[in-house]
């Protein structure tokens, strides 16, 4: 493929006259040397053409008023006209034949031909043919076979066509054709535009670079600015993307030449560069136009006060706008919103409501701007989501009598969420009965926020009621009305409830999320519904969402409980395959479930894992080892384990543990270490409870060592520690049988006995 003689050619075309004129274009004009000149009269352009159409082709040189036009000679314009108004490609074709064999040789100038030829090309475009660009090209091939030089227009028309056809080289090979003396910028704005939507990306920045050369003879202007943004905006280069920079970087080169960015354009590219993270590059761009003369308006800035919001530089925000006012830009009330609606998310709601009451300046200021009913919500739900809802009411009641705009949907709507947060439900539920009876219309938003608030706050029953009175007013729940709604009954273990409201989601075409599944997961298994729980666990997997490690450790925990340990182990295999790794957690409950099973080996080959995957035991894994030895009768080994917790693995024990072994070594007769055991909780400064207490009373009545057992009530009352049931049973029982009633009832004064037990 030839292409346009761009690096080579375009640098050393003709120079443009201040008018911007290419010295040359005088040829096509009449040619009058003399311009003092008379101009004849005017020639008989109408009687031409219906003499030509009311003869046939073969006899027009038997007419004397034809061959004497073509010698007078006619002007290029009087020949473009004619050809025009001959109807049919074919008889211009004719008559170009005509007008050349019989014209002499200064009326058959170039421009008399390329003018001629230009009217049958506008012929052909306006016959019905099944294939224009292909008719086009034939005369376009019949002109180059005859040397007969392409207009402005002839050119523009064929490369116009054939870009239409996607026919590239055709359209570089029109350009290669045109008189380099009677291109302009537009023609090579044409090509350009072919050939960035072609797909010739290389050769199309090479004219561009020629265009923007600092003495390139056909500088861009802004429909080459156009082009250029519209491909890079398309992004359809194949192997080719240009970067922020790259962008900026063209951009400013444009600046350079005078051509300027209109607003839409400015606007559109800072708000691409901001949203790609590259508010600096936005930040330059808008400051480079204006250094280099361009002008800026409020849309703007405001694109740029946009981005700068999301990345919270407030300090450059503050900045431009002191830049618009020294620039006389003035701010409307979109940029004070966007201004206000960033400081309220980022909580800084005192800074909004200054910025708000500068928008009231007078108007010799310049910033006098009426806020509209959207920047007083985002002030209102500003304050409330600080905690100042009663401030957010009062801006309510100031915006409908002062600015008189009515509260809408989102005015309540951000009211109740700041009423309901505070846990002032009965206040949120005054504004959606005043809300109804204003005629506003709440919507599935209003319902959520309420349901949400009531069932934070225990009453489930009454936001069930809400909703059917909603549904009832035509406002149906969406996915997260139902999720609110399940995972509040699974929090109160209505399990059954939750179940119902899932099936009715479903029906109801809302599409349950993961935090749904995921409640009701966790619910069912806490309900020990274990295969319930599965099979909700499938639907999850069914729907997309995969199970978070807390899911799979709620479901291998159930089947433990319910000892189905193949179906845990089934579990594992599958959390394992989705790629998440067990946790501390998951291994506590294997190691759990083996110990209370008396399969130690087992249960210490998992802890052995745990620890080769990362994660050291803590007071759970020893405690359920413990637990388990001790059950077992073992309290030897369950010692050994307690003796290298404390020792070796840095894991402080708790008082359950405590109490677990205490218990355990009294009921073995070991009574002296269980007390051996109080003084070391004392020591390490873990507390003991009643159940501590109760488990050396029991010790302690077995050996009958009464003066031992003084000194632990006396150290019970130190730690006050309330006796309950258990305690006064085992005391009653054994004091009372040796006489000691009144050092049980001074023991016993000051006491509420506690109802709790072991």
């Amino acid at each position: 493929m030839k292409l346009p003689a761009t690096t080579k050619s375009l640098l050393h075309l003709p120079t443009r006259t201040k008018t911007g004129t290419i010295i040359g274009l005088r040829y096509f004009s009449g040619e009058l040397d003399d311009p003092h000149k008379p101009l004849p009269p005017p020639q008989p352009v109408s009687e031409i053409v219906s003499l030509l159409n009311t003869t046939d082709h073969n006899d027009w040189n038997s007419k004397p008023q034809l061959v004497e036009f073509l010698h007078t000679p006619p002007f290029p314009t009087s020949l473009l006209k004619i050809t025009r108004q001959l109807g049919s490609t074919e008889k211009a074709l004719q008559f170009f034949e005509f007008f050349k064999s019989h014209s002499s040789s200064s009326s058959s100038s170039p421009s008399s031909l390329s003018f001629t030829f230009q009217a049958i090309l506008e012929q052909a475009m306006r016959e019905e043919i099944s294939d224009v660009p292909s008719k086009l090209y034939q005369l376009f091939s019949f002109a180059k076979d005859r040397e007969i030089p392409l207009s402005i227009n002839a050119a523009t028309l064929l490369i116009r066509c054939f870009d239409r056809a996607k026919m590239l080289e055709e359209s570089i090979a029109v350009f290669n054709a045109l008189d380099p003396e009677s291109r302009n910028t537009n023609v090579v704005n044409l090509l350009l535009d072919c050939l960035f939507r072609g797909g010739n990306i290389d050769d199309g920045f090479k004219v561009l670079d020629e265009m923007l050369d600092r003495d390139s003879s056909f500088p861009p202007n802004e429909s080459t600015m156009d082009i250029i943004l519209s491909a890079i905006w398309k992004r359809n280069w194949v192997g080719r993307r240009m970067s922020v920079e790259e962008i900026c970087g063209l951009v400013v080169r444009f600046f350079e030449h005078g051509v300027f960015l209109d607003d839409v354009w400015l606007t559109k590219l800072i708000t691409n560069f901001c949203r790609s993270g590259k508010c600096n590059k936005a930040w330059d761009l808008l400051h480079d136009m204006m250094r280099l003369g361009g002008q800026a308006e409020a849309v703007s800035f405001n694109a740029l006060l946009s981005g700068l919001g999301r990345e919270r530089d407030f300090e450059k925000m503050n900045l431009l706008m002191n830049e618009m006012k020294g620039k006389e830009i003035k701010p409307d009330v979109v940029t004070f919103g966007i201004l206000i609606n960033h400081l309220c998310k980022s909580y800084k709601v005192d800074e909004a409501m200054q910025v708000f009451e500068k928008m009231g300046g007078s108007e010799s200021d310049g910033i006098l701007v009426k806020p509209d009913l959207v920047l007083y919500n985002t002030l209102i739900d500003g304050l409330c989501k600080v905690g100042r809802q009663e401030e957010g009411f009062k801006l309510m009641e100031k915006m409908r009598l002062e600015s008189g705009y009515e509260p809408n949907t989102v005015t309540y709507n951000c009211l109740i969420d700041g009423f309901c947060k505070a846990g002032e439900i009965e206040r949120s539920y005054e504004l959606f009965d005043q809300m109804k009876k204003g005629g506003v219309v709440p919507n599935v938003i209003t319902l959520n926020t309420l349901l949400d608030g009531m069932c934070k706050h225990g009453r489930v029953n009454s936001g069930i009621e809400l909703f059917a009175e909603m549904q009832g007013k035509g406002v149906k729940g969406n996915a997260i009305t139902y999720t609110i709604l399940i995972t509040s009954f699974c929090s109160v273990n209505n399990i059954d409830k939750a179940m119902n409201l899932f099936n009715e989601m479903s029906e109801n075409g809302c599409f349950p999320d993961a935090k749904v599944y995921y409640s009701l997961i966790l619910g069912l298994c806490q309900a020990r519904r274990t295969n319930d729980a599965s099979c909700v666990a499938s639907k999850a997997k069914e729907a997309g969402f995969g199970l978070d490690i807390i899911c799979y450790n709620a479901l291998i925990g159930g089947f433990c409980r319910k000892n189905k340990i193949d179906e845990a182990h089934n579990m594992l295999r599958d959390m394992e395959e989705a790629g998440i790794k067990p946790d501390r957690y998951t291994y506590n409950t294997l190691i759990s479930y083996f110990s209370q099973k008396e399969q130690f080996a087992t249960a210490h080959r998992v802890m052995k894992r745990m620890i080769d995957d990362g994660y050291l035991p803590n007071v759970v894994t020893y405690g359920a080892l413990i637990h388990a030895y001790c059950l077992a009768g073992n309290v030897d080994e369950a010692m050994k384990i307690f003796q290298n917790m404390s020792s070796s693995t840095n894991v402080p024990p708790n008082t359950v543990i405590y109490n677990t072994l205490i218990d355990a070594l009294c009921k073995s007769d070991k009574v002296e270490a269980g007390i051996s055991l109080l003084g070391d909780m004392k020591d390490k400064g873990v507390r003991p409870n009643t159940i501590t207490y109760n488990a050396i009373f029991k010790g302690l009545q077995e050996r009958n060592w009464v003066e031992k057992a003084f000194q632990i009530m006396d150290q019970m009352t130190e730690n006050a520690c309330n006796p309950d049931y258990i305690t006064m049973e085992v005391l009653t029982q054994w004091l009372s049988a040796i006489g000691e009633t009144e050092k049980l009832r001074s023991f016993l004064e000051g006491y509420e006995v506690s109802t709790s037990t072991a």
